[in-house]
């Protein structure tokens, strides 16, 4: 198939097309690399079935395409607070560019959406049937509010115009090329242990999130895309862990004699996050991560070395 992926050069997108193309796909992919990086795709460039079209997807783009991951979105704190305004314009304008053109092209479309539509969380674990407790005017909503007006957009242009639509809300995913200045917790603490520096926790420490690897995540999103399920679909890993529990696993494996520091909690910073799989391992081929914590903070680890030494 003729597939298009948005925000490919960036680090889930481009463990996407990884795939896509090993499975023997013609790929476009989409970035305006502002937080996407050609050295992710790098040894697609020259390929015959690859393309690598720089572009925002805020401005309207005409294709030919079978398929459409839309992945294009900054997903990590530090980089869509920086401009709040062209996150929410991503989110809602980029968005409606891609259901347009999959609309006119009949092309299946999939909307890689995010556990943050659920807020700061009142029911534990979440289930997709959760509503979420989102804060409309805090500093985190042109993100959260953004995907959850995302994710009406795709729903209604499936109710209105027959648009073939997939949904998944991902939570938290790691991985060898996430960016070391995103913000993210597993990057932050790799980077400060190897850096030699003190790991930042912020809060407590008590809140907890789900980390899994980004090659299950992957997994999860082909068998979305090519099964009759429109979603939405959690994909994301239910072991639950807390923050200074991954800081002292990290702190283990990487450094043992960093310090922990802490800080004060963000605003908005949502306390606990769990996906409920149920619906994963119903329609999706009884998917779920096979990928332990440790065997794959061990494969970033790696990664985060070899830049940092670079």
């Amino acid at each position: 198939m003729r597939i298009l992926v948005t925000g490919g050069a960036g680090f889930i997108g481009s463990h996407l097309i990884d795939r896509l193309m090993t499975d023997g796909h013609e790929v476009i992919c989409l970035d305006n690399f502002y937080t996407g990086r050609k050295q992710n795709v790098l040894k697609w460039i020259g390929n015959p079935y690859f393309e690598m079209i720089r572009h925002d997807i805020t401005e309207p783009i005409r294709l030919e395409v079978d398929q459409i991951y839309h992945l294009a979105c900054p997903a990590s704190p530090v980089h869509y607070q920086y401009n709040a305004i062209k996150t929410v314009k991503t989110n809602v304008i980029g968005t409606l560019n891609m259901l347009g053109l999959a609309k006119r092209v009949k092309a299946r479309i999939f909307l890689a959406s995010t556990s943050e539509v659920y807020g700061d969380p009142e029911v534990h674990p979440q289930t997709e049937t959760y509503w979420g407790n989102v804060n409309p005017i805090g500093i985190r909503s042109c993100y959260d509010e953004g995907k959850r007006m995302a994710e009406t957009l795709t729903f209604d242009y499936h109710r209105s115009n027959g648009v073939d639509v997939r949904v998944v809300r991902i939570f938290n995913t790691y991985g060898p090329r996430m960016l070391p200045n995103d913000g993210r917790v597993v990057s932050n603490f790799i980077v400060q242990a190897l850096q030699g520096k003190a790991l930042t926790v912020y809060g407590d420490g008590s809140q907890t999130r789900s980390f899994c690897y980004v090659s299950d995540l992957v997994e999860g999103f082909l068998r979305l895309m090519n099964g009759d399920f429109i979603g939405p679909v959690n994909l994301g890993n239910p072991d639950e862990y807390t923050i200074l529990q991954l800081a002292e696993t990290i702190q283990r494996m990487v450094n043992p004699d960093a310090k922990v520091t802490y800080e004060p909690l963000p605003q908005d910073d949502p306390q606990k996050r769990q996906p409920d799989i149920s619906r994963a391992k119903k329609y999706l081929n009884n998917w779920q991560p096979t990928v332990p914590l440790e065997a794959g903070l061990e494969k970033t680890i790696a990664y985060f070395r070899d830049r940092l030494e670079a």
